[in-house]
């Protein structure tokens, strides 16, 4: 499976949607401790129908989906739920770390932060690109200098532009945002409460683990997190190498107030498999 890679209008059978029925029952009886502000990342559902889906996310305490495009916020916000991740605005491959790509890129966050700033979304992804020969240090300052000029434009909005750390080992070979100690160096050369870090714990479990340290370290400049199961992107059970509930423990004790998405591939049912996982990290 690709992410982010799915046709948002297929159909869900009547499996899926007993699912759905089955996890929001389960969850209204729980009362949620709320000290984490969980979502979930639209692609890795893309099986459900998005109503369906944001029905049973309210039902299960959840708070907003992630990776949404603007035509599909009201969707969401009819249940309550906050679009906690705009995407649209460059792609994994072709991003921010080559000029010729300002331009293009430029228009489509200066579109993306108009349209989240009347709906009320707080977050847009954004993305590097691959090397392709290029050295980490020639990126990075031209990650900086596009980010410096939109900088201002987001503080003024309340927007923050969340750059995603994703590993290239496996899933996106030649990504050059793959590292955590490159992405904090271009937050603190950027400088703004508007540019941040998309910790994806997934991908960096896979490229550098000590996950909690990394977190304790340098939280300041990490704005959302992505969830996963390590191997393979698993359900964030026992059964894989990622325990959960101390991750989450370490980023509240950080004093985090960000959104938490999972992106983890269900095996099993669904919806059920999320309601667990957002059990899991009700820390």
């Amino acid at each position: 499976m690709k992410r982010r890679t799915f046709t948002t209008a297929s159909l869900a059978g009547p499996a899926i949607l007993t699912a759905a029925s089955q996890a929001s029952a389960s969850a209204q009886a729980k009362k949620r401790k709320g000290n984490l502000k969980q979502s979930v990342c639209r692609w890795c559902y893309r099986d459900v129908p998005l109503e369906d889906l944001a029905k049973a996310c309210a039902g299960m305490g959840l708070v907003g989906i992630d990776l949404l495009t603007p035509a599909e916020w009201p969707v969401v916000q009819k249940y309550g739920l906050k679009p906690t991740m705009a995407s649209g605005v460059s792609n994994i491959a072709n991003g921010i770390n080559r000029t010729e790509h300002h331009a293009e890129i430029s228009r489509q966050l200066r579109e993306m932060m108009g349209k989240a700033k009347a709906a009320g979304v707080e977050n847009i992804i954004i993305f590097s690109g691959n090397r392709r020969g290029m050295s980490d240090e020639q990126g990075m300052d031209n990650c900086v200098r596009f980010l410096e000029g939109h900088k201002a434009e987001a503080e003024d909005k309340g927007l923050v532009i969340q750059m995603e750390l994703l590993n290239s080992k496996v899933n996106h070979p030649d990504y050059m945002c793959d590292l955590s100690k490159w992405g904090v160096e271009m937050c603190k050369r950027v400088n703004s409460p508007s540019v941040k870090l998309l910790y994806d714990i997934y991908h960096m479990q896979i490229m550098e683990g000590d996950v909690i340290r990394t977190i304790k370290d340098n939280l300041q400049w990490f704005g959302h997190f992505h969830t996963g199961g390590v191997p393979g992107r698993a359900e964030i059970d026992v059964t894989q190498e990622l325990y959960y509930p101390a991750i989450v423990k370490a980023i509240l004790d950080g004093g985090y107030k960000g959104y938490f998405a999972h992106e983890f591939i269900p095996k099993r049912t669904p919806l059920v498999s999320l309601e667990e996982a957002t059990t899991l990290c009700d820390v």
